[in-house]
């Protein structure tokens, strides 16, 4: 599509910006936690290799977070990427074309998985979704009924898992892994349960609101900032089991153990295969509409997919990000030159 000066410098003054040639000419980035370390090797890498524009300024706030600032609006004062763990959802396009966000290129780059771990010298989790569920839930089903979460202990769910006092540590609700977490660990094991299928069967949005409730006696802790104040929480108590990265995990291999989920460990080749249950792409999402008028921006979307940023060997790679396929890399690449929308 042919970029139009005139149509987006209209667009820009009615929201707020000057005009395109005073415009801002530094990229403005927020939005993930767990996609902030890679964008911010890229961005410094970005501003040394092309000189001719200046390093983009990368911020964090969550997933959440950073699509609801994405979703402000259009100009200057308006961020130009938002990063996440997850897809963008249908109320965040709606909430971003209220806005005059109308357009909005989507940028997988690579993959991540969530993983549950404990300190090197804690007990040994073999998890499923459903002990999760039990762990962290408000209520549980017992004899036909939903009643207050009695577990204290992980032995109680299940005599093969530690007999330790039951501390989970889960991202707050500004995150993507937190959407994650529930989607693909608290949900599933919830489900499961023959007492939640009848409940879903007469109404479902009421069952998946029951399986997202969390105990409120202390024993699940949200942390609304990044891994390393989970690792804080780790290690001041032994008994905790907090919820990483996969990429964070293999950073703090020495401090961590993982747990096993449906008897699968965590690793690039198990997620790449889909064989590993608690995985995600990532993504970032551009304005459109900003592309053109702040410097460089195409150029910082093309430069972070290049095989040599983010394939295998890359610095991205060592940094812990899972790599696209070779035909998935081609196809990102060709969406984003022609500037498809989702």
């Amino acid at each position: 599509m042919k970029f139009r000066i005139p149509l987006l410098a209209a667009a820009l003054i009615a929201a707020g910006a000057a005009t395109p040639a005073v415009a801002r000419d530094t990229i403005q980035i927020a939005g993930s936690s767990t996609v902030l370390p890679f964008a911010s090797i890229v961005a410094e890498n970005f501003g040394k290799s092309f000189p001719q524009f200046k390093s983009p300024v990368v911020g964090s706030g969550g997933s959440s977070g950073g699509l609801r600032q994405f979703c402000q609006g259009v100009g200057a004062s308006t961020i130009d990427i938002a990063n996440s763990s997850r897809p963008i959802k249908s109320s965040e396009k709606d909430a971003c074309a209220k806005s005059g966000v109308s357009k909005i290129l989507e940028v997988k780059f690579g993959y991540d998985g969530i993983v549950f771990a404990s300190r090197s010298d804690s007990g040994r989790f073999a998890l499923e979704p459903q002990h999760i569920f039990l762990a962290g839930a408000k209520e549980v089903p017992k004899d036909g009924k939903m009643v207050p979460n009695p577990y204290t202990r992980w032995s109680q769910i299940a005599n093969y898992l530690p007999n330790q006092e039951i501390v989970l540590v889960i991202p707050g609700t500004n995150h993507g892994t937190r959407e994650v977490y529930e989607e693909k660990a608290v949900i599933p094991g919830c489900m499961g349960m023959s007492e939640v299928k009848a409940m879903a069967k007469a109404d479902k949005k009421k069952a998946e609101s029951f399986c997202k409730a969390i105990r409120t006696d202390g024993r699940v802790i949200e942390v609304a900032g990044d891994y390393t104040e989970t690792l804080a929480r780790l290690t001041a108590q032994k008994d905790a089991l907090g919820v990483f990265g996969l990429s964070f995990y293999d950073q703090n291999r020495d401090r961590l153990r993982v747990a096993s989920i449906n008897g699968v460990a965590p690793s690039d080749e198990a997620i790449v295969a889909g064989k590993y249950p608690v995985s995600r792409p990532l993504f970032f999402y551009i304005k459109d509409a900003h592309v053109g008028v702040i410097p460089g921006l195409m150029e910082y979307a093309q430069y972070f997919l290049s095989p040599q940023v983010s394939g295998k060997g890359s610095p991205l790679e060592k940094a812990g990000l899972i790599p696209l396929s070779a035909s998935e890399r081609s196809k990102a690449v060709a969406d984003l030159r022609a500037r498809n929308g989702v």
